[in-house]
């Protein structure tokens, strides 16, 4: 750019109000303005950047607490599935003992069953033979019969008896 020193020079007369210009600034304290404004702009974006710091370091706290409770919720609920399993295993070990013991229970009482059944036909097998008995020995005190008839009539009872017991 060239400069000319011709006061009629509108370029001259421009310099010359920015230097008045900048003059009248320098003397209001237009740049101690300026530079408190960029200053209280520095501490406010040290500020921000302070909290922002701190904001992080609580996060990391809480993201740290967090992964703490989380790893312990875990290993809890792993102890409660291996109690779980033993406590199933445990009632499955409980439930086979009882079912043994019911089984065995309900064969013995199958058996007493049994006797008690087998005990009875003896019973009645002996009360049938006794009433044939009694029966053949009535007919041959009422009736006169030979000796002959009489040892017939014995051996048909006889008969009757061993058919009634087998």
């Amino acid at each position: 750019m060239h400069f000319t020193s011709d006061i009629s020079d509108p370029t001259t007369w421009v310099f010359i109000a920015l230097l008045l210009f900048l003059a009248a600034m320098f003397y209001v304290g237009v740049h101690k303005k300026i530079a408190s404004a960029l200053d209280a702009r520095s501490d406010a974006i040290r500020a921000e950047l302070d909290e922002a710091r701190r904001l992080r370091e609580e996060a990391q706290t809480l993201l740290a607490s967090y992964q703490r409770k989380q790893k312990e919720a875990e290993d809890q609920a792993e102890s409660i599935v291996k109690q779980a399993r033993a406590d199933a295993e445990n009632m499955a070990v409980q439930a086979r003992k009882d079912l043994a013991e019911r089984l065995e229970r309900r064969g013995a009482q199958a058996e007493a069953k049994i006797a008690n059944a087998e005990a009875q036909a003896m019973n009645e097998v002996k009360a049938k033979a006794a009433d044939l008995a009694m029966d053949t020995a009535e007919k041959l005190l009422r009736t006169k019969l030979s000796a002959a008839e009489k040892s017939k009539l014995i051996q048909e009872g006889i008969k009757q008896m061993g058919t009634s017991l087998g």
